[in-house]
């Protein structure tokens, strides 16, 4: 997210309570109440209701708690049922995106719309010029527009000497690259599962926070209380999300009762190495071009929508595939927990069997404030120092391909795609079917900036970059 929002605020409020009743003992006795607390005091205009209210943030509770709106089966079903059925290990829907259908708007389908500053002015360009007759006068004189007839064309808003024509989109599948999201027969938002590449992109797209993940929060809690051999992987990015040394961030995740920290960074050491000899073996070949395969969204890309990117995308693994593979060779009784900026990468992390759970950047920030842990206060713990600094850097946009750059000691000819959108799907999908490509590596980063501006970050990506630049100073 670019900025703060009451939708994040009451987000990370949710979760943060979930986690502080939990280290209490009294989750299952008080998660109930949390409905109504939160809605006590809430403001006339926000919800047309207080009953619609509770019902909004009971459905967001049970998606932290790993279910989905369209898995309640009698809302007569308490949220401390829910509960109990994940600490008993009953979540098993597959499916990591669900709408709170009480919280979508539904909002209009129409993308231009004639405000109530229309003049009715006798020219009516609007009314002239619609290719599709959507346009008329209403009792007033003022323009009208017909939604089922609109085709979005903007020719209207374009020809309005007064500006009062407004270009008016629905945020979430405006966010979203692949036109994955789209309204259901009731007007509802709904996610085609075969379509989404689980950028995230549409969570914070929405300002009413209808999307929700769902989360393995109460999982990794209940491993944690029980004092369980549970290891936390790493994402490279975590360095930007506090203002601290990286050492720090170790000691909280032990004094949270990780047994061991694993930077994924080591795994992206591999990813560097197999990726660099993979670009060899494709040097002076036909369709000698590869794409780089440790963005999840990006595989996702490819997998749905550009089929014929197949054959040039990377064998290689992630770098979290690749420490997971190493934590449980060196740590085999141990749970694996990955914790990174990521959507997709729970998506990842559930088709591999070496890794256990996920935590979100978001989620882990939440997990130490309900837990009372201050980051800020954690000592300054030993760092690897065998993990070079490229493979740090894998969490910035450019960093995988300098990091072949320095593994193969020469240049590379490298496409930097720094962020997906339809744009770059076009363009993309243009070099996948002619097999053209003047690059030898096609570097692709599903968020702008790189890993570093996740969509499930707990620190924005501006300050993120900020505290990354200044925490890695010490290890370049």
């Amino acid at each position: 997210m670019a900025f703060v929002n009451n939708v994040m605020i009451i987000r990370r409020d949710l979760i943060t309570r979930i986690a502080s009743l939990f280290r209490q003992e009294r989750l299952i006795g008080e998660i109930d109440r949390i409905p109504l607390e939160i809605t006590r005091n809430l403001a006339a205009d926000e919800r047309c209701c207080k009953h619609k209210a509770r019902a909004v943030v009971k459905y967001k509770i049970m998606a932290i708690l790993g279910y989905g709106r369209e898995e309640e089966k009698d809302e007569l079903d308490t949220l401390a049922f829910y509960a109990e059925r994940t600490l008993n290990k009953e979540a098993d829907s597959g499916r990591i995106l669900t709408v709170v259908d009480e919280a979508c708007t539904s909002c209009i389908k129409s993308s231009f719309v004639v405000t109530n500053l229309c003049k009715g002015c006798i020219a009516h360009p609007c009314i002239n010029n619609c290719p599709k007759k959507a346009i008329s006068r209403n009792g007033s004189g003022q323009a009208e527009i017909d939604p089922g007839k609109c085709v979005s064309c903007g020719i209207c808003k374009n020809l309005c000497p007064y500006h009062t024509i407004v270009y008016m989109p629905v945020p979430c599948e405006e966010a979203c690259p692949v036109g994955a999201i789209g309204k259901n027969e009731n007007g509802i938002e709904k996610i085609d599962a075969e379509k989404c590449i689980l950028c995230g992109k549409c969570i914070n797209a929405c300002p009413f926070g209808s999307i929700m993940e769902k989360t393995d929060l109460l999982d990794v809690m209940r491993l944690l209380r029980d004092k369980r051999p549970v290891n936390a992987l790493i994402a490279p990015s975590i360095f930007g999300q506090y203002s601290v040394h990286p050492g720090a961030v170790t000691d909280a995740l032990k004094k949270l009762g990780f047994s061991n920290v694993l930077e994924v960074a080591s795994g992206a050491m591999v990813t560097t190495s197999k990726e660099a000899d993979e670009l060899e073996e494709k040097s002076g070949k036909e369709g000698h071009f590869i794409t780089t395969s440790c963005c999840s969204s990006w595989v996702l890309t490819v997998e749905k929508h550009i089929p014929a990117m197949k054959q040039y995308l990377s064998r290689t693994l992630s770098p979290m595939a690749y420490t997971a593979m190493l934590s449980r060779e060196k740590y085999p009784e141990a749970s694996v927990v990955f914790i990174g900026p990521c959507l997709s990468k729970r998506k990842e992390a559930m088709d591999n069997k070496d890794i256990d759970f996920t935590l979100t950047f978001e989620e882990l920030g939440c997990l130490l404030n309900g837990w009372n842990i201050p980051v800020l206060e954690c000592e300054n713990l030993p760092v690897d120092n065998n993990i070079n600094m490229a493979a740090r850097n894998f969490c910035l946009s450019g960093g995988v391909s300098e990091a072949i750059r320095q593994k193969r000691g020469t240049d590379i000819n490298a496409l930097i795609i720094n962020g997906i959108d339809s744009k770059q799907i076009r363009v993309l999908s243009s070099i996948a079917n002619s097999g053209c490509c003047e690059s030898d590596l096609i570097e692709v980063m599903a968020c702008e900036g790189g890993c570093i501006a996740g969509p499930c970050s707990h620190e924005f990506p501006k300050d993120s970059r900020k505290f990354y630049d200044r925490n890695m100073k010490g290890f370049r």
